[in-house]
């Protein structure tokens, strides 16, 4: 068991669909701390550094446009193995690949809109999170304050 720290975004759908509390529950319920969240509207720029491994890819133009076309929730979120907790939570990134009762299989009505976006890997998380939260936004847990 590894305390962890994740990105979290609530998509534009998920934000446009009211379903921010409901994924944010879900999370809760799992034992899992949000140790930081902000509803923000994520600039071209910004958006770019968020998918920059996908530049260059037939689909970026679209994701671009899409991710930046209303507010996102972001979130860090702590807990043990937090990434691949959360990944597991969210499902497939094919929502008719993605298993009832994650937050995909449930909720996302297509591979373009999807709902939510978390980080697959402890160093994209670091990344990730950077981009959208300075370290003294984000509450200092118990857990950690003991490490």
């Amino acid at each position: 068991m590894a305390l962890q720290r994740t990105f979290v975004m609530i998509k534009p759908d998920g934000v446009r669909r009211n379903l921010v509390g409901e994924i944010i529950s879900r999370f809760e319920k799992r034992g899992l701390k949000i140790v930081g969240m902000k509803m923000v509207k994520i600039d071209r720029s910004t958006a770019e550094k968020l998918y920059e491994e996908h530049k260059g890819k037939s689909f970026f133009e679209d994701l671009i446009n899409y991710i930046t076309s209303g507010p996102v929730v972001c979130m860090v979120i702590e807990g043990d193995d937090v990434v691949s907790v959360v990944r597991k939570m969210i499902g497939n990134t094919d929502p008719k690949e993605a298993p009832p009762g994650t937050i995909r299989g449930d909720y996302a009505l297509s591979k373009a809109e999807n709902v939510i976006h978390a980080s697959d890997s402890e160093e994209k998380a670091k990344r990730e999170i950077s981009l959208f939260f300075k370290e003294d936004e984000l509450v200092t847990t118990v857990a950690q304050a003991h490490m």
